[in-house]
């Protein structure tokens, strides 16, 4: 049988609910991406140009940095990838996280909150992080759906 992990970065709170109905539901270990530095509600504006995720998103080489807590990558083949999307890709910590680790041979499928864009450019911006891997799309959630729906299809995995 293979193991499964939930990886997963909330910059709010939604994608880690999410994340924590998918563990429950696969009965899965949870692993949460911690930026060192929290992002404020300030760095979140993306209609400020000047906020932090906005600097960090037009630079496509930026690497926030996270916290050190180890990810044990090799104790798992499946890693179910969650983070909101932002400007049409997950946010620039995702690839801190992804190259933090090696994921040679496992399969990573994202799932996503959105405010309303889909995966967009999603794989192409996260691919070379982890080379040796299977990466595909998963589920994306567009507005506040029931949790179960998540379950749902977490089980169909």
């Amino acid at each position: 049988m293979s193991k499964t992990l939930i990886a997963y970065f909330s910059a709010s709170g939604v994608t880690g609910s999410v994340a924590r109905t998918l563990s429950d539901a696969l009965r899965a270990d949870l692993y949460e991406i911690i930026p060192a530095v929290r992002y404020t509600d300030a760095d979140l504006d993306w209609r400020n140009a000047n906020s932090r995720s906005s600097i960090e998103m037009r630079d496509k080489s930026s690497r926030p940095e996270i916290a050190d807590t180890p990810a044990n990558i090799a104790d798992y083949d499946t890693i179910l990838l969650g983070f909101p999307i932002w400007w049409y890709v997950a946010p620039t910590i995702v690839n801190t996280f992804l190259e933090k680790h090696d994921f040679t041979g496992k399969k990573i499928i994202l799932f996503a909150t959105s405010g309303g864009s889909d995966f967009g450019k999603t794989i192409d911006s996260l691919k070379d992080s982890v080379p040796g891997a299977v990466i595909e799309e998963g589920m994306l959630q567009r507005s506040k759906q029931d949790l179960d729906a998540w379950k749902s299809w977490a089980k169909g995995l």
